[in-house]
């Protein structure tokens, strides 16, 4: 046989080849199909039920997060407002004695209080009283020496006498040629002129003698004076200083004493009850039981709106020199009885811009809130004041108020407690 007859044996290995391997993508086909059943696509309808149940539970835990925010957001207000409430604690107004009379403070001053300037430049030649040193109106306190203002009146007095002169020689012009206008020897024009002549230089004679007048007034100041019995209180200036009018230094300080005036401030509700002329018994604390006695002398016949009280004066005679300008004096004034009063502690006291007040408790549809009340009080010893005006038998008083205590502002009341002291 030939060549080309023959079978080729690379064929027949090929043929078997592809033979097996149909056989086993026959068998993993088989094998497919006997391991499950083929997974079909979602439909559009059950894709979107899906979803829907999604965005539901989504939306539910939403809100279950948003209610249970709001609860805490609610509970924090509430435990913000419970814990802003101040504490305090109350007592009820305690009655006090009825109120017959009251002491107030009053300011001594002296009846005439004048600072002493220089009115002239110059230097210090001498003083001649000294602090404490009493001294009679007109007494000569010190000596400036002013040579500048020496040699101004020097000059001043040359002028005058040169405007004199010419005064003089003018006037005796216009009369010569008042006898000569008559007889036609001069001229009426000659005789207007010399005439107005004299009396322009009349003039500028009382110009001149002013200006002298001026220098010795300026002159005098040079040896000052007291200006009234009193004494000295302050001297700020000492030999061979320089003095200048200009410069607002004050030499000395003087104070009439044999009279002085205690000025104290009335509460309203008292106002009417003092009348000029009443005599006001008055204590000091440098005199232990010593009382003085003082004439009401005149009064603001106004209230002072800041402090709701009536300034009034009180002179009290001082010749014995025994008290002293700028001292503290107890004013002692009797009052008719003015309706029951009331014990607080001085705590309770609240000192602001719209007077004196003390601060309440009253239930209101907010809950229990603070009430600032405005008073008057009577005698006050330091530790408790005696309320005449502002407060009822019924009224729980904050004993110790904190100091930024509004009037309407919830507060919380912690206990109550009896006040500390009594009535007067």
């Amino acid at each position: 046989m030939s060549n080309e007859d023959r079978p080729n044996a690379n064929d027949g290995q090929s043929r078997a080849a592809q033979a097996d391997h149909k056989e086993a993508n026959a068998a993993a086909h088989a094998a497919g199909h006997e391991a499950g059943p083929k997974l079909e696509p979602l439909s559009p309808r059950l894709a979107m039920l899906v979803v829907a149940v999604l965005l539901v539970v989504a939306l539910v835990l939403a809100g279950l997060g948003y209610l249970e925010r709001s609860h805490h957001n609610t509970v924090l207000a509430k435990d913000t407002q419970a814990l802003a409430a101040p504490t305090v604690n109350v007592a009820p107004a305690k009655p006090g004695a009825p109120v017959d009379n009251f002491v107030l403070p009053g300011n001594v001053t002296a009846f005439t209080d004048a600072p002493i300037y220089a009115r002239t430049d110059g230097y210090l030649v001498h003083w001649y009283h000294d602090i404490g040193a009493r001294v009679k109106k007109g007494d000569l306190l010190a000596v400036i020496s002013t040579p500048e203002l020496d040699q101004q009146l020097v000059q001043a007095e040359a002028d005058l006498n040169t405007a004199q002169a010419n005064a003089g020689n003018a006037k005796t012009q216009a009369d010569r040629y008042k006898g000569l206008v008559d007889s036609n020897a001069v001229s009426r024009q000659d005789t207007d002129t010399f005439v107005n002549q004299a009396a322009s230089t009349a003039a500028t004679v009382r110009s001149a003698q002013a200006n002298v007048q001026r220098i010795k007034e300026l002159q005098s100041f040079e040896e000052i004076y007291a200006p009234f019995d009193g004494v000295v209180t302050a001297r700020n200036i000492d030999t061979g200083q320089l003095i200048n009018q200009g410069a607002g230094n004050e030499l000395f300080h003087m104070q009439a004493i044999n009279t002085l005036r205690v000025y104290t401030n009335v509460p309203q509700l008292y106002s009417q009850t003092v009348k000029r002329g009443m005599k006001i018994p008055l204590t000091f604390p440098e005199h232990p039981g010593k009382t003085y006695t003082g004439t009401l002398v005149r009064t603001a016949d106004a209230i002072d709106p800041a402090s709701r009280t009536l300034l009034v004066e009180i002179d009290v005679d001082n010749r014995d020199g025994q008290l002293m300008p700028g001292s503290l004096a107890q004013v002692h004034f009797k009052t008719p009885q003015i309706g029951p009063t009331f014990i607080v502690p001085t705590a309770a006291l609240i000192f602001r811009r719209d007077g004196l007040q003390v601060g309440t408790v009253v239930n209101s549809a907010q809950g229990t809130v603070a009430q600032l009340v405005p008073i008057v009080i009577g005698v006050d010893d330091g530790a408790s004041a005696q309320v005449v005006s502002g407060l009822n038998a019924n009224d729980q008083v904050i004993q110790d108020p904190p100091d930024s205590i509004i009037d309407g502002e919830k507060v919380t009341v912690e206990q109550q407690g009896q006040q500390q002291g009594g009535g007067k």
